[in-house]
């Protein structure tokens, strides 16, 4: 499903599946917007993007989805982008199978509501996660019971300013031509939401939890 189905209408279903610990795969296509039906704002829009009921520019963080799920502690988690890194979208995938319980791929998906020439959508995802605001990470609840962070973050800290990303899209570049100040105030809060976001990610990859800890999808079966 989409973001629109997955983060806003269709959360309380979703999150009811994932909660339950039965072996069902989810995959979450994120266009950061309601893509089908016009281009209005959704929970998954990020900060300084326009769109319908968001014309002057989000002004609100996106909902953390990933970290939501990671919370039942027994739900497999990634979030991807096929362009930044296609090898991780492949071992998220396998590994999302793999596990016997609920699983959630997150995958960043470009879109024609964003703004650009879309043959340049894979180099866009690159610049995106290079910027900080799409992190690429795995949640394997099988590396408790290793000895092991359950969180793996597989992209770098970011290197890129996010308005560097933000003027070739658009969506965002639009406030800036009706607005240059609120474009940069909108730009400097995004940048600041990103580096929050990473250094919680960051603390969080450096998490160990005992073996006893560890809850797996079997262990629930067997109970």
């Amino acid at each position: 499903g989409g973001d629109g189905w997955a983060y806003d209408i269709g959360y309380g279903g979703l999150d009811h599946v994932l909660a339950q610990g039965k072996d069902v795969n989810v995959l979450v296509l994120d266009t950061q917007v309601y893509s089908n039906t016009g281009g209005q704002a959704s929970k998954a829009t990020p900060i300084g993007a326009a769109a319908k009921f968001a014309a002057s520019g989000k002004g609100t963080a996106p909902k953390e989805l990933g970290l939501m799920a990671m919370q039942y502690g027994n739900v497999y988690v990634a979030r991807v982008a096929m362009g930044a890194k296609d090898s991780q979208v492949v071992k998220a995938l396998r590994e999302a199978e793999s596990w016997p319980g609920p699983s959630l791929v997150i995958a960043y998906s470009h879109c024609i509501a964003h703004g650009f020439d879309l043959s340049q959508g894979m180099e866009q995802q690159k610049l995106l996660v290079n910027s900080g605001l799409w992190t690429l990470f795995r949640y394997d609840p099988r590396r408790i019971s290793d000895g092991q962070p359950p969180l793996v973050l597989d992209s770098k800290e970011p290197k890129v300013k996010t308005a560097d990303f933000m003027r070739n899209e658009t969506r965002f570049r639009m406030i800036e031509k009706m607005n240059p100040e609120r474009f940069k105030v909108l730009a400097e809060e995004a940048q600041e939401s990103a580096r929050h976001r990473w250094k919680l990610l960051e603390q969080m990859a450096a998490i160990h939890f005992p073996e006893e800890a560890a809850v797996t999808a079997a262990d629930e079966e067997e109970a």
